[in-house]
């Protein structure tokens, strides 16, 4: 089977390999880059911000919460792959883009939900990953957000990741999933406080890098971490 490349005068189309710029840089093992960003529908981060944002890091996988239909465009600008799972009833979504293939299409998984809003997770599992991922945009409730985590647990495998926005303070009581996600504040509630709901949580993995961007599109700066499978599970 060939394999087509992008013109260097166009655009790669979705599902094309993206140009060098976009592209994860060469790793050695089976350690994976992984974004995460609350885009603030409308009003935060547009697609040019999260161009901006691949070409600086070149993550292997880029998780979006509050991704509207704009953000459809994606893979018609940079190429690579995409998917998007919009709330019920709701204007935006939880998305990911990735340069390489999924193994499968990223499911939408249906969470526990409260009487305002229902909650979806995306599980997405990559081609080169070892691992699954869960992309997560949880409720605002203290508990109902708990909740939708220990559903989680049963629907992943022995070895993955929940990222996401978890608009959550405090211990995440996770069972079998530890955080490894960075400290450093990723969100001002009310503009005033600053808190870190944006998490990484972990089975099966080793975290061997955190950190916190300084992106300012969005009222959340997205986070980065690099995450291969422990050789103990």
């Amino acid at each position: 089977m060939s394999i087509t490349h992008p013109s260097p005068l166009l655009p790669p189309r979705p599902g094309q390999s993206p140009r060098p710029a976009h592209m994860p840089a060469p790793v050695i093992g089976s350690e994976r880059k992984i974004v995460s960003w609350n885009l603030l529908r409308r009003v935060g981060a547009t697609p040019r911000d999260v161009i901006h944002l691949i070409e600086e890091e070149r993550p292997d996988l880029l998780l979006m919460q509050e991704a509207t239909e704009d953000f459809d465009a994606l893979p018609h600008l940079i190429g690579g792959h995409y998917a998007r799972a919009p709330l019920p009833g709701r204007i935006h979504g939880v998305a990911c883009w990735s340069p390489g293939p999924f193994r499968r299409p990223p499911l939408a998984c249906t969470l526990p939900s409260g009487p305002l809003v229902r909650r979806v997770a995306q599980v997405i599992e990559c081609a080169s990953f070892g691992f699954s991922v869960a992309n997560v945009h949880l409720s605002h409730g203290q508990i109902m957000n708990r909740r939708q985590l220990r559903r989680l647990v049963q629907i992943l495998p022995s070895h993955a990741a929940v990222l996401g926005d978890f608009n959550l303070v405090g211990p995440t009581l996770m069972p079998s999933f530890r955080d490894v996600g960075p400290r450093a504040p990723t969100h001002r509630m009310v503009d005033m406080v600053p808190i870190r709901i944006d998490r990484c949580l972990v089975r099966g993995l080793i975290c061997t890098q955190a950190r916190v961007l300084n992106h300012y599109a969005s009222d959340h700066r997205p986070i980065a971490v690099r995450l291969e499978r422990s050789a103990h599970r």
